[in-house]
């Protein structure tokens, strides 16, 4: 990520990490490593209403309450917990999954850390932008 500030920041550019509280910025670097799948265990609800045999509750079991913290991997434990509700035996298909979770996410009830951090950027970006009036 250092790399990545100092890179934006040699070609001109203001990254939200050099930005003041409320000042205009250009670049929002984030390394998504595995967070996309800490961000499904953070939405239950949205998992259980893609995958109906995965339980509601799933987020109340000790080792997924803190989804960013999923020991061995979050794309594994994802791909373990749908297995044993009985979807893809043969392997996950991430692209599937994401889109199917994605499509029924709630970003204001996700618990993920990870996911909470990237939308407060997001919020904070889109709160610099210029007003468009209408002309």
């Amino acid at each position: 990520k250092a790399k990545l500030e100092e890179v934006a920041r040699q070609a001109g550019f203001t990254t939200k990490s050099q930005a003041g509280s409320g000042e205009i910025f250009q670049v929002m670097n984030r390394i998504a490593i595995e967070e996309l799948e800490a961000w499904f265990f953070g939405d239950a609800y949205a998992l259980a209403k893609a995958y109906p045999n995965i339980s509601k509750n799933i987020i109340k079991q000790a080792k997924y309450r803190d989804p960013d913290a999923i020991a061995g991997g979050t794309a594994e434990e994802l791909a373990r917990a749908l297995r044993r509700a009985g979807y893809f035996p043969g392997g996950l298909a991430k692209i599937e999954v994401a889109r199917e979770i994605s499509a029924h996410m709630n970003p204001l009830a996700n618990v993920s850390k990870s996911f909470k951090v990237f939308m407060d950027g997001l919020q904070a970006m889109v709160a610099t932008l210029p007003s468009i009036s209408a002309s």
